[in-house]
């Protein structure tokens, strides 16, 4: 089996990031929703993902995709693939900021 066929069948899941304290460290939060094998109710299921961000590109609020990959600490077994939607968390910020400067 050839490498690039492997890297393929890698899973990629959709989050939003919750943390950015580490360098080169995001922890992602992806939710989905799952039937109940009894009551067949939907419910909220989320799951925190330790995520390497090798350039610091993703901040709080993103929206990002990450793609599984081999263990790179303890913890971190997924890579940051892209981001999808940046927060308006921080463009508000910024505006707050520039605000109180000028």
């Amino acid at each position: 089996m050839s490498d690039e066929a492997s890297r393929k069948r890698r899973r990629t899941v959709v989050g939003t990031v919750t943390s950015e304290k580490g360098d080169k460290s995001i922890t992602v939060q992806v939710d989905r929703m799952v039937q109940h094998p009894r009551f067949k109710k939907y419910v909220r299921r989320r799951s925190k993902y330790y995520v390497h961000d090798e350039n610091n590109d993703a901040h709080v609020g993103d929206r990002v995709s990450i793609t599984e990959c081999r263990p790179l600490s303890k913890n971190k077994n997924f890579r940051l693939a892209e981001v999808l939607e940046r927060s308006r968390l921080r463009e508000i910020g910024a505006a707050d900021q520039a605000k109180a400067e000028g």
